[in-house]
């Protein structure tokens, strides 16, 4: 099994369908308002296109890296499977999942609500793989501590320790109180060489010590960064996922089984300063310090960790810079995200180039000292679409164009990932896009209304109009489909789903600075009958 997911990854993993990924359904979130735009939060769900039974669900909130592990194809086909669903709410719902809130009704308000509308009722009752990013890392493991018997795994990428005193979003974390607790349940912590933090590291290692029934893994992302995220680390996401199905996951009632921590493996934890290691090894037979190792669920994953860290061990750093037009960005090292790049489009007034190069290490002058092979630049976040690694295009989505903090902030990273001398790197960029053009002519779209269609329907084509004869850009924020220029086409309905199905395509255009003004957006929906 493992051989099918490892090949799905490897095969197909790319960023550059950040924005074309379909979710099938979403829904209002009931009882909650989003601070950052006013109106209450929405879940979107995709269920595996080939699944009959849903058999558990990864949820993750917006925020960064979330969006690029659920968008990335292979990652979809591990989970399709697996028979594991994802839900994705934007904006973010809360992030220290605190309780005395009401979080946790709204949640299993929005779980009932994707049941009813997709029809795959089992996804008020499945296991939960809550994950989280940077600012959402604390949450999954306040999440499966408040709900022990729900949650399959957790997943914090880039990365909290339980209990932590310095959680991802900088406020106090909650009290769990004397007796709630995580045991038996795996849970992952993903910590980037090139944002090591000991300080990070040690409360997972003494979380581990308070609690000797947890079953904490973790896993230095070497080679890598805060921002980013990995082909190699998605598919240790998907093996971790995969192995703890297959340990805790009943096949007659499909409830959960806890772990057992001593039926694992342990190995020592990553350290910047490099010397002899202890071997991995079953539990009871570790010969190095227990409190300065993690769990693992078997000599697989134990063994898959230990050669993430050989991989970059003892080579020579290499450094990425990042031209425009020409000239290097210039490199800020006391900001969070180090390149801000400036928006400068085309005559189109949406496709941007960039260019990634090796620099030294001031970032300020072209080297030669690197390894062979070519830079690529992908997408994180944002409204964008790669076209290939000098060509972007930006490209709004679901979240819309009025997002204060969302939909004007573009980030891309620029990776490498190193060779016999030189070891794997990693640049962040950032670019801030206006949200709207308000200089010069007004512009507005005419799209007249969708048709409702017959499952087996291939595609429509859509007619959405500029009255400034300007080309219109659409995406699609909801429904099995996905669009190409104007040209909507239908994706797989899986097995089960509930008819009608609703589909939302939203058309837009973002103008040219300062001659014409964006347009307002226009959405049409129709559906799908059986």
């Amino acid at each position: 099994m493992r051989k099918l997911v490892v090949a799905c990854l490897m095969c197909l993993l790319s960023w550059t369908v950040l924005s074309a990924a379909e979710w099938q359904w979403s829904v209002e979130m009931k009882g909650c308002v989003s601070k950052e735009t006013g109106r209450p939060q929405e879940a979107f769900l995709w269920i595996p296109p080939t699944c009959e039974r849903v058999k558990a669900v990864m949820v993750g909130q917006q925020n960064m890296s979330e969006e690029t592990l659920f968008h990335l194809p292979a990652f979809r086909e591990a989970m399709e499977r697996l028979g594991v669903a994802l839900i994705w709410i934007a904006p973010e719902l809360n992030q220290a999942w605190d309780v005395s809130t009401g979080v946790q009704q709204v949640f299993d308000t929005m779980l009932s609500d994707l049941a009813e509308v997709s029809g795959y009722g089992e996804l008020v009752s499945v296991p939960i793989v809550p994950m989280g990013h940077s600012a959402q890392a604390t949450f999954p493991w306040n999440f499966a501590a408040w709900n022990p018997e729900r949650t399959l795994a957790v997943i914090s990428l880039h990365g909290d320790a339980p209990r932590t005193n310095l959680t991802g979003y900088g406020c106090a974390n909650l009290e769990w109180g004397r007796t709630r607790n995580i045991d038996g349940i795996p849970g992952l912590m993903i910590e980037g060489e090139y944002e090591w933090w000991e300080a990070r590291v040690n409360p997972a290692l003494a979380f581990r010590m308070m609690y000797p029934a947890s079953c904490i893994s973790f896993l230095c992302d070497t080679g890598r960064g805060h921002f980013d995220l990995a082909d190699e680390t998605a598919e240790y996401i998907a093996l971790f996922i995969q192995k703890a199905m297959a340990c805790r996951l009943d096949k007659v009632s499909g409830k959960l089984k806890p772990v057992d921590v001593r039926q694992g493996w342990l190995a020592s934890r990553w350290s910047p300063m490099e010397g002899k290691r202890p071997d991995p090894a079953p539990y009871p037979a570790y010969q190095g310090d227990p409190h300065d190792a993690f769990w693992y669920f078997d000599e697989e994953m134990a063994t898959l960790t230990e050669a993430r860290y050989r991989k970059h061990r003892g080579k020579r750093m290499q450094y990425i810079g990042i031209r425009q037009e020409g000239e290097l960005v210039e490199y800020d090292p006391k900001a969070h995200v180090r390149l801000s790049v400036p928006f400068r489009p085309k005559a189109d007034g949406v496709t941007f180039h960039l260019q990634a190069c090796f620099t030294d290490s001031t970032r300020k002058a072209l080297t030669d000292a690197h390894a062979e092979g070519d830079i690529r630049i992908d997408c994180v976040c944002g409204p964008v679409r790669k076209v290939n690694d000098t060509t972007f295009v930006l490209s709004f989505n679901r979240i819309g164009m009025d997002n204060p903090k969302r939909s004007g902030s573009v980030t891309l990273v620029a990776s490498h990932p190193g060779g016999k001398t030189y070891k794997g790197t990693v640049q962040e960029l950032v670019m801030n896009v206006p949200l709207r053009l308000t200089e010069g002519e007004r512009q507005s779209i005419l799209f007249p209304s969708l048709d409702d269609v017959r499952r087996g329907t291939e595609s429509v084509v859509l007619g959405a109009k500029s009255d400034r004869g300007l080309s219109i850009h659409y995406y699609i924020k909801e429904g099995p489909a996905e669009v190409e220029g104007n040209i909507l086409r239908f994706t797989p309905i899986p097995p089960r789903a509930k008819f009608p199905i609703k589909v939302t395509v939203v058309a837009w255009q973002y103008g040219i600075a300062g001659k014409i003004q964006a347009a307002e957006p226009v959405e049409r929906s129709f559906y799908i009958y059986q």
